[in-house]
């Protein structure tokens, strides 16, 4: 943005910018829209992205996964490796010792996703900071 000593000038061209944006974003289609759906709804499913940064943080066995996501039942833990490991997102590794060790890798689509989320991330440590100074 060009300076412009004049604030309400600024003000004016910001708001251009948002309108332009808002624009391109309105051309979506419909099936552009499904899909972002559903991948929000896949990351945002609970669990799904505490489990996968688990992972990508370096937990490989199952305990190690309990102990990392705070909260989650030993049930639900052993389901949702089941699913991220059936979606392609996690790696399931036997170990032939005895007992057997069984261990979860995130897959590359996982360190994809995650780098995906990152700039949600960063939106959401925006907004509570500025709700943090407006309050």
């Amino acid at each position: 943005m060009a300076y412009s000593p004049n604030p309400e000038a600024q003000a004016d061209e910001l708001d251009a910018r948002r309108s332009a944006r808002l624009h391109e974003l309105g051309h979506i289609d419909d099936e552009a829209c499904r899909r972002f759906t559903s991948a929000i709804e896949f990351a945002g499913r609970k669990w799904n992205a505490a489990i996968l940064l688990a992972g990508v943080r370096g937990a490989r066995r199952f305990s190690e996964y309990r102990d990392t996501v705070a909260g989650i039942s030993d049930r639900v833990l052993a389901a949702r490796l089941r699913e991220l490991e059936a979606d392609g997102l996690l790696e399931r590794h036997v170990r032939a010792t005895t007992p057997v060790t069984i261990r979860y890798t995130p897959s590359s689509r996982a360190l994809q996703l995650m780098e995906l989320l990152q700039p949600l991330v960063e939106w959401q440590a925006d907004e509570e900071r500025s709700a943090g100074q407006a309050g």
